[in-house]
């Protein structure tokens, strides 16, 4: 199986070396979308030849740069891809692993809470929060039972992403991305993965970093999704009632 591993990444010039460094030890088709960074970073990719790269003019947002590795994947007509973010919490040594399961799942999907690598690592409490109630939100509205519903560490069948039309740019994509991949009925599956958070200071950048505000902005995208999708909406389902 050809498998594309694409790195999505913004500002990132503290750890985009060592990172590809070690994902070249494991996957020898890569590409990093680099969003718009105004740091070094576009710099320090041009130490690595072998690698492909998609820069965007402009800062879009985290689903932007997943939506451009998935248009790689498929025009190079590769079998599957992984992604993995450059900020360390997503160890490269498991991108083989995280790949297997593609032989047998549309997506595979990386979970920190399916298994403890490490008792002393733990996430902040905000971001804990809002991720068990959207993968609560998930699991009741599509049937589910994910444990992580935002986890960045995933596989997917190049058939898979060319049925999917994800349309958000920002961090809320995954929300649309597991209705789409619902409604597609596409094979899912999530394998267990380390739990590391190294650096607690990164924001999600304006209104988003108010984690009330994120929360009703997942619940909206969330909505607008099923509604996209042919699911009915909490209203429809309380006139049923």
């Amino acid at each position: 199986m050809r498998v594309l591993t694409a790195i999505p990444v913004y500002n990132e010039q503290d750890h985009i070396e060592p990172i590809l460094h070690e994902v070249l030890r494991y996957a020898s088709d890569v590409l990093v979308v680099d969003d718009g960074s105004t740091d070094a970073t576009p710099d320090r990719l041009k130490a690595f030849p072998q690698i492909q790269v998609i820069r965007h003019p402009t800062n879009r947002g985290y689903g932007a740069g997943l939506r451009s590795a998935f248009a790689r994947t498929i025009e190079g007509g590769y079998d599957g891809l992984v992604t993995l973010d450059c900020d360390g919490q997503h160890e490269p040594c498991r991108i083989p692993e995280v790949a297997r399961p593609l032989d047998r799942h549309d997506i595979v999907s990386g979970s920190r809470y399916l298994k403890v690598f490490d008792p002393g690592q733990s996430p902040p409490e905000a971001r804990r929060r809002i991720n068990v109630e959207v993968t609560r939100w998930l699991n009741e509205r599509l049937g589910l039972n994910l444990t992580d519903g935002f986890c960045g560490f995933k596989a997917y069948r190049r058939t898979a992403l060319e049925r999917l039309r994800i349309t958000e740019e920002g961090y809320a994509m995954p929300i649309q991305l597991w209705v789409q991949a619902v409604a597609q009925g596409l094979s899912i599956i999530e394998v267990p993965v380390p739990l590391i958070y190294l650096d607690e200071s990164r924001a999600f950048g304006g209104a988003l970093d108010n984690a009330d505000y994120r929360l009703k902005h997942y619940r909206a995208v969330l909505d607008e999704a099923l509604r996209s999708n042919g699911f009915p909406t909490d209203a429809a389902t309380e006139a049923r009632a």
